[in-house]
């Protein structure tokens, strides 16, 4: 089972909660380094902090928790610092690290919830689900013989009861359509790998398009496998989708630039209180695609890893970067250990691109940096890049003297304003309230057959929405409570065309199916395609 989502429609984590992790950086780091004076100074507030804390234990009028006022003060502590340096309870340390790791432990499904019944959306390939013959369409009915049907479970409630440690064994009950009597599968749990490439596909016979997510443990090699594939299959011009993704690891980061740049070329390099925390890296290997075109695509949700990754091709005039402006976290944090089994990931240095640029915009004030993204799209960023406004003291230079700035985040080279006009509210609602996935899911359940005789070229080309299926896509949206309007239907007819098919493409051929659908409704990628011009023009010379 997939955490952080109940199915394949899920909704990336807030990005303002990601974090970028430093790779190597030394665990449990110490204040042994410090002045004596400035030993002194921590000894007494220390000292003080033990002495409030013993007073409200012995004499408070009421019980406390002693523990639960120490983590208080330690997350309050945290907030004076910067807006990424983080607490993470014992209890919830490897659920954070999970979705880094690339890997996580248990029954190996993609779920969702219909009408308060679990539902199996698909067992994930290789996973100890489909080993034991779990299928499609299967609703949890037991775990372990306890009723979860029609009790109100959440995903976290489902994520509780089927994750577990690789070994355990759990028994779980399914209903299957046509089938008189439940099925009783008893499941080991094992490792089930995560991956951070969504999806890689060849736009025509010489741009190739892939798409990161995040830059977890897998990404590095994931990304190679892709990047190898793609040039196997003819890709001469490449894009590389870094929209929305939050960042992560650093030394992928680095690693996955490595292979556009040539050797000794400037990657990123950082600088901190302690010089054990500087570093640089430069390109040192081979790349896979050292020559030929390539677009970088990043918007507001691009952030840490995703910035250094850009901002190295940037700087080196090795891509052109399309979008709007990245979201700005030039911080970097150090995972540390505390002795009670949780972590401190604390912010020990700040990076830099190659030409000197820090991205990291304010965070003086945190309610600020909280609603900066939805104070961008107010003042008009998202339409108009004259709206954002540089200070020239933070102006640097590319390798072939374009003009880049720093301060907050990265300003694509190409500007792609936002298009509200390919938007419906009815929509929404129906994806909100899981209708549009209800509904796929019934629709490719109840046409197995006929999905399953035509390739997915002849889906593509020629497979349509019908005004019969919309129709009774909003009769189960009404059902969930949505109530119809089939004037915004009707309005914005293919929109709703465009969505559903994407989705029955899911169902059947997962995300290979699912995006070159769904990004027909990407205008950053439909304005990438057609600048392949612009990214020749750069300066080669240093290539």
């Amino acid at each position: 089972m997939k955490e952080y989502r109940n199915s394949n429609y899920h909704i990336r984590i807030p990005i303002i909660l990601a974090v970028g992790i430093a790779a190597g950086i030394l665990i449990g780091a110490t204040f042994t380094d410090h002045p004596t004076v400035i030993q002194n100074d921590l000894s007494k507030s220390m000292q003080k902090f033990k002495e409030v804390l013993t007073l409200i234990d012995r004499n408070y009028v009421d019980e406390v928790n002693t523990d639960e006022l120490v983590e208080g003060a330690i997350e309050h502590m945290l907030t004076n610092l910067d807006p990424h340096s983080a607490y993470i309870p014992a209890e919830d340390k490897i659920r954070a690290n999970e979705d880094l790791q690339g890997n996580f432990e248990g029954i190996g499904i993609e779920f969702n919830i219909f009408k308060d019944t679990i539902v199996v959306v698909s067992p994930l390939s290789g996973g100890p689900s489909e080993a034991v013959g779990m299928q499609s369409g299967d609703q949890i009915i037991y775990v372990d013989d306890e009723n979860v049907a029609g009790v109100g479970f959440t995903n976290r409630d489902v994520q509780k009861h089927l994750k577990g440690p690789k070994g355990s064994e759990v028994k779980v009950t399914v209903k299957r359509r046509g089938q008189p009597e439940p099925i009783v599968f008893n499941i080991i749990r094992d490792k089930i790998p995560q991956h951070s490439v969504d999806v890689s596909y060849m736009v025509d016979k010489e741009i190739g398009y892939i798409k990161v997510s995040r830059f977890s443990a897998t990404t590095y090699e994931e990304f190679k496998m892709e990047l190898k594939e793609l040039k196997n299959n003819g890709m001469k011009k490449l894009i590389l989708d870094l929209q929305g993704n939050p960042g992560g690891y650093m030394n992928h980061a680095i690693n996955m630039a490595d292979e556009f740049l040539p050797d000794d070329q400037k990657i990123v390099y950082t600088l901190g209180k302690q010089k054990r925390f500087n570093s640089q890296a430069n390109a040192e290997r081979k790349g896979l695609f050292e020559k030929g075109d390539l677009i970088v695509l990043v918007n507001e949700g691009s952030a840490s890893a995703s910035e250094i990754v850009t901002g190295a091709l940037q700087d080196n005039d090795r891509a052109l970067v399309v979008g709007r402006r990245s979201f700005g976290k030039g911080l970097v944090q150090a995972p540390m250990d505390l002795t009670d089994g949780s972590e401190l990931r604390l912010t020990i240095s700040r990076y830099y691109t190659p030409s000197g640029r820090s991205i990291q915009k304010p965070y003086n004030k945190r309610t600020d940096y909280a609603s900066d993204i939805a104070e961008r799209f107010n003042h008009g960023e998202f339409f108009s890049a004259d709206s954002v406004k540089f200070n020239d003291s933070l102006r640097y230079e590319t390798s072939s003297g374009r003009a880049v700035y720093g301060g907050g985040g990265i300003m694509p080279d190409y500007f792609v304003p936002l298009d509200t006009t390919f938007n419906s509210i009815y929509l929404n609602r129906l994806f909100t309230s899981n209708s549009v996935q209800e509904y796929t899911f019934k629709y490719v359940g109840e046409n197995k057959e006929k999905l399953s005789g035509m390739s997915y070229d002849q889906f593509y080309s020629k497979f349509t929405i019908t005004d019969a299926m919309l129709k009774a896509l909003a009769k189960i949206g009404d059902i969930n409570g949505v109530t119809p309007d089939y004037a915004d239907m009707e309005e914005n007819k293919e929109l709703f065309q465009l969505h559903v098919k994407a989705q029955v493409a899911r169902q059947v051929w997962d995300n290979a199916g699912f995006y070159p659908i769904f990004n027909k409704t990407n205008e950053i990628l439909q304005q990438a395609v057609k600048l392949f011009d612009k990214a020749q023009q750069l300066d080669r010379s240093k290539m």
